[in-house]
């Protein structure tokens, strides 16, 4: 089967021995597969030295075969699948044995997957095949961070920078169905008036003064996953005793904090990552009870994996990148 892998150093197309369905485990002939950051990091954490690895988190498809000992799913099932291993229950921080599907193990940028039965999950009916792709990671990481961590009530005003990540579009649908306000930011003139279509209250140039910008505003809950660029922007507009929740960085990693300010501001810093089974079950009701459709910006063949990839770290995207994996 054909794929998209890193071996010694390289990205490219290889063709792969096809994986076989053993006890407990289903098959699933992938449709289309969604890139996140990570697709793009991993390489550089794995180095030269390494062997073949399919890339990939997200994907959907149409089982094709299952393993003895399943019985919740039958072949021609159409499905997504759950990138996040091992974290099935929700829970404060994932556990231990917590992994991402697509380093250490084979992902999705591949013809053909084999995963344990409790990492497939139904597709939703109203997604077409590239939105059910691009799904579960960036769902599942908003979907955590806005509602288990950042508890976001009806009436809250969130406030996010850079409106045009994965996870901001469906921040920004999430939180508009919860009853929400939302004020995004980005340097695009283009992507500000895209969030303010796709349901954004406010889209404000991320180059204007913040708190000039936002002073009639009271800001409950600030989303950022752009780290050191933002950070300390972020929590200048957020109210005194607000929420702050971080579950990336984009940017540098490290941020200089004015410690005596955060504790006289009651601030309250929440980090998130990813989630649980419950939590992707819970959020895929969600967009099935309000009919929300992940924003796909542009569909890549799998021939073109390195191109996807390029695109995708040059934050091009408004929304989610797929590769198209069949037909």
């Amino acid at each position: 089967m054909k794929a998209f892998v890193h071996e010694y150093g390289e990205l490219k197309i290889k063709d792969m021995n096809e994986p076989f369905a053993d006890h407990g485990q289903v098959a699933v002939s992938i449709k289309f597969a969604g890139l996140n950051r990570r697709d793009v990091a991993v390489p550089g954490r794995r180095g030269d030295e390494a062997g073949a690895l399919i890339l990939g988190s997200d994907g959907a498809g149409v089982i094709e075969s299952i393993g003895e000992g399943v019985s919740e799913f039958s072949i021609g099932d159409e499905v997504i699948i759950n990138p996040s291993l091992g974290w099935y229950e929700n829970s404060e921080a994932p556990p231990k044995q917590f992994d991402i599907l697509g380093m250490p193990d084979n992902g999705t940028f591949t013809e053909s997957v084999v995963l344990p039965a409790e990492q497939i999950e139904k597709k939703p009916e109203h997604l077409s095949w590239d939105e059910a792709g691009v799904l579960a990671l960036s769902g599942l990481t908003g979907y955590r961070a806005l509602f288990t961590k950042g508890n976001l009530q009806a009436g809250d005003t969130l406030f996010m920078p850079g409106a045009g990540s994965g996870v901001a579009t469906y921040l920004i649908q999430f939180a508009k169905k919860a009853g929400a306000r939302v004020i995004v930011t980005s340097r695009s003139e283009a992507k500000r008036k895209q969030a303010l279509e796709l349901g954004a209250d406010r889209a404000l140039d991320t180059n204007s003064s913040w708190p000039e910008e936002l002073k009639e505003e009271t800001i409950d809950i600030v989303i950022d996953s752009v780290g050191q660029a933002t950070f300390n922007r972020s929590l200048e507009v957020l109210e005194k005793g607000g929420r702050f929740v971080t579950f990336g960085a984009t940017t540098e990693d490290a941020v200089e904090l004015n410690l005596r300010k955060f504790f006289y501001g009651q601030y309250k810093l929440i980090g998130s990552t990813m989630g649980s089974q419950e939590e992707l079950r819970d959020m895929l009701t969600y967009i099935t009870e309000h009919q929300i459709h992940p924003v796909v910006d542009q569909s890549f063949s799998l021939d073109e994996a390195q191109s996807a990839m390029e695109y995708l770290s040059e934050s091009k995207q408004f929304g989610k990148v797929a590769l198209r994996i069949s037909e």
